[in-house]
């Protein structure tokens, strides 16, 4: 199960170059791609909102 962005996001960019898949896509919450994400979790490690959850959170 890939990783998720809740609505806490406030687009502030930093999880953007952590994706080794190019798995996140910008918009006014951002929004990972299930598809492509590989479950790493460089997202949610430097994410300083908490905004994204795993699947060990959800």
């Amino acid at each position: 199960m890939a990783y998720k962005i809740t609505e806490e996001c406030v687009a502030c960019g930093v999880c953007l170059p952590e994706c080794p898949v190019d798995a996140i896509s910008e918009g006014e919450i951002y929004v990972i791609n299930p598809n492509l994400c590989t479950d790493c979790g460089a997202c949610a490690a430097v994410c300083p909102t908490d905004a994204i959850s795993g699947p060990d959170k959800q």
